[in-house]
């Protein structure tokens, strides 16, 4: 059971060092959690909401600006189709069921991935939610959906060949942000501190450009499980790294 004073000691120890603005979060192990407790793995997934929940709870207040969960990858198509249908059923879900909460944070929610290969009610959902939230100025929450980072790399590389062949860009001239511009986070900055929970240590084709240099963090707890504390070890960790970006 978590000790509230226990939770309470570290979020001060942390809210005394300095924050990663942009956390991302491979969210792993929902099958897994669903498998251990002999439950179909749409139990697990659904349990994983509620981490995502505790997730926003944890951050309320910290100086945190970014958080980006990886929710659905190209690859995911593979799986049964009912559990992707299920998948593509749980955006409505979260919006619909947290709405009031998230304005009341003044979050803000962004998508990033190839929305166009989502189901018409997935992108709809998306749509209000973006559209209910855009005027607010807190915590920018970003689902990737149906999201690869080869992919997002490959559309940028076309963007930007397209722009020369009209003669618009001299291809010696290309810079980062140049390229910057065209992938689907043009808008946001590049991650501090990525995420994966399960005990994976891969970073499974998410963000390939934008985590250079962002600070890795791996835990064995499965998504479900992902706690406020767990949370909070994670941003820890975070500053208790020296970030040299290359110097010395």
């Amino acid at each position: 059971m978590l000790n509230r004073w226990q939770l309470a000691r570290q979020l001060e120890t942390i809210r005394s060092g300095k924050m990663p603005h942009h956390i991302a979060i491979i969210m792993d192990g929902n099958g897994r959690w669903a498998k251990k407790r002999g439950l179909p793995r749409v139990a697990g997934h659904r349990q994983g909401m509620q981490a995502i929940k505790r997730c926003l709870a944890g951050l309320k207040g910290l100086d945190v600006k970014y958080l980006t969960l990886y929710a659905f990858s190209t690859e995911n198509w593979r799986r049964p189709k009912s559990e992707v249908d299920f998948l593509m059923n749980l955006p409505g879900q979260f919006i619909g069921q947290e709405l009031t909460t998230i304005m009341e944070n003044n979050i803000k929610l962004g998508v990033i991935g190839d929305v166009s290969g989502l189901p018409a009610h997935t992108r709809k959902a998306i749509a209000e939610g973006i559209e209910a939230t855009r005027h607010n100025t807190g915590l920018r929450l970003n689902f990737a959906l149906n999201y690869g980072g080869r992919e997002e790399i490959l559309q940028a590389v076309r963007a930007l060949c397209r722009r020369c062949q009209q003669g618009d860009l001299d291809p010696s001239a290309i810079t980062y942000s140049d390229i910057e511009s065209c992938l689907y986070t043009r808008d946001i900055p590049s991650p501090d501190l990525v995420i994966r929970t399960s005990g994976e240590i891969r970073i499974s084709n998410f963000l390939l450009w934008q985590i250079a240099y962002a600070e890795l963090y791996f835990t064995d707890t499965l998504w479900p499980d992902f706690s406020e504390m767990h949370l909070y070890k994670a941003i820890a960790q975070f500053q208790r790294r020296n970030r040299r970006f290359g110097g010395v």
